[in-house]
């Protein structure tokens, strides 16, 4: 049952109760939605060459984009900076009032400011327009009104005005903010395209992230190294390779010649077909039930191939090599869970 509090001048809505009430509502949010959609999709055909200009001001720009404005056109110029700032093009907040108190020194010739303002008579950033003239900077102007005092000062102007507001009354920014939201992501995205920023760029800028842990996680970073990798000589006895085994905690061991060099690979699974097999195995040596020419990988390669090759071979184990057949080092599948890889 949906409730809202009984206060004055406040309707109360009983889902059960009021059935056409509930009905208008849920027309009402498919009409917000509808619009905002038309408001976006309106944009698609105003696109020209005022849009290429933008996007080679800002890619001839030697400074950082600096995206600005008040209100909920604030709101929305912050989260466009965010967007460019890790898709390619360095780009920053600030915030219009602000900058008419001090952070105007935050800009400078070198710089692109993108100003947003649905009317573009915001006071506080025609305040600071002829500050941001006199330094140099370029300015590109993001209005619904292309007759503005804000878009008439750009030096390019972006058209991202709407036939209507989402809110019934008309009033609160609701499609016109969508619209220079998504104005927005179609400039980063074309920044994007023509710097040709990869996944791997945008891996750099999130680190943090489970993209970043996939692209910049390294077999290296994550392998076992040293008495932590297990390994006996390709004359060890079963009984030495099995302790080895069980030393080390990895369900195998890798199995070296004379020189240090990977012959084999030894696993659970190898012990319990070696057991079956052979009955007595206190007369073996490792060399001679190992599994030969196993899967390898060197310590440089990305830890996400090394998840890519143990799943197309559905192998839980994997021995890390040298360019020259040494063992560097191990790693299963736990390792890479823990390096929060797979």
């Amino acid at each position: 049952m949906i409730k809202a509090a009984p206060d004055a001048g406040q309707r109360v809505l009983h889902r059960s109760d009021d059935p056409s009430l509930s009905t208008s509502v849920l027309e009402l949010a498919r009409k917000v939605l509808a619009i905002e959609a038309e408001a976006v999709t309106g944009l698609i055909s105003r696109l020209d060459q005022r849009f290429l200009d933008a996007v080679s001001l800002i890619l001839a720009c030697r400074g950082r984009v600096v995206v600005s404005g008040v209100g909920k056109s604030g709101h929305v110029a912050r989260k466009i900076a965010s967007t460019m700032a890790s898709t390619g093009t360095p780009a920053f907040f600030v915030h219009a009032a602000e900058a008419g108190h001090g952070d105007l020194g935050m800009i400078t010739r070198d710089d692109v400011v993108l100003a947003l303002s649905n009317s573009g008579e915001s006071d506080e950033l025609l305040t600071i327009i002829p500050m941001i003239k006199r330094q140099g900077a370029k300015l590109i102007a993001v209005t619904g009104n292309p007759d503005s005092a804000l878009a008439k000062e750009a030096d390019v102007h972006l058209d991202a005005s709407v036939p209507q507001e989402a809110c019934p009354l008309n009033l609160a920014p609701t499609a016109s903010t969508t619209a220079a939201l998504a104005l927005g992501d179609a400039l980063a995205i074309a920044l994007l395209d023509a710097r040709g920023f990869s996944e791997h760029d945008f891996a750099r800028a999130h680190p943090g992230g489970a993209l970043g842990r996939k692209l910049l996680t390294h077999v290296s970073d994550v392998m076992r190294t040293g008495n932590d990798a297990p390994s006996v000589p390709d004359t060890a006895s079963f009984s030495e390779a099995l302790i080895e085994m069980s030393r080390k905690g990895m369900g195998m061991t890798a199995v070296l010649d004379p020189g240090g060099k990977v012959v084999g690979i030894f696993t659970d699974g190898d012990l319990r077909r070696t057991l079956e097999d052979k009955p007595d195995v206190r007369s073996i040596r490792i060399g001679e039930v190992m599994k030969r020419n196993p899967k390898t990988i060197a310590p440089q390669k990305l830890a996400a191939e090394a998840v890519e090759l143990m799943e197309r071979y559905k192998i839980n184990q994997l021995l890390v090599v040298t360019d020259t057949g040494e063992l560097a080092g191990a790693l299963n599948t736990h390792d890479l869970f823990r390096a929060k890889v797979l």
